[in-house]
């Protein structure tokens, strides 16, 4: 079928060109998330640490001692990944690795003091970053973007 043979609407409001980039939805979802990132980056370069960093501190400050493999579950990241990234922020002093006394293959990870402290300086760094991006939007709105977002993720990840 031609470009030109398309149907004008997709649904009941939704036309053709709403869905092409740079006017679709997942197109500019993930423009927006990569300048949310730049700009947390930018702020966290001074602490030598990554955005990736800062979501795996989160996991670790709601329950230190996790398995590697259950970040990676919550962060859908898969263990390679995880390995590499745990690597560097035990290089960094943010965590150690101890084997599970129940379980040796299992590596559990456990924030250092360092990587305790950074709760007190990353999330007004991170909320900085939220206040940015949310400029001239009221409370409201905030609230229905991410529950839109939430179930959106949720539509997706079945």
């Amino acid at each position: 079928m031609s470009a030109d043979s398309r149907p004008a609407v997709l649904g009941p409001s939704l036309h053709w060109k709403e869905v092409r980039a740079p006017h679709g939805l997942g197109y500019r979802l993930r423009l927006m998330a990569q300048l949310m990132s730049r700009l947390f980056q930018e702020k966290l370069d001074p602490y030598g640490l990554t955005p990736f960093h800062w979501v795996v501190l989160c996991c670790l400050w709601e329950q230190d001692g996790q398995a590697t493999s259950e970040i990676g579950e919550k962060l859908q990241q898969v263990g390679g990944t995880m390995t590499g990234v745990i690597d560097r922020m035990e290089e960094r002093q943010l965590v150690r690795r101890q084997r599970d006394p129940q379980d040796r293959r299992i590596w559990r990870i456990w924030l250092t003091q360092t990587g305790r402290d950074m709760e007190a300086i990353l999330p007004p760094i991170a909320q900085e970053v939220r206040e940015i991006a949310f400029q001239g939007t009221t409370e409201a709105e905030q609230r229905l973007v991410s529950d839109v977002v939430d179930r959106m993720i949720t539509n997706l990840s079945r």
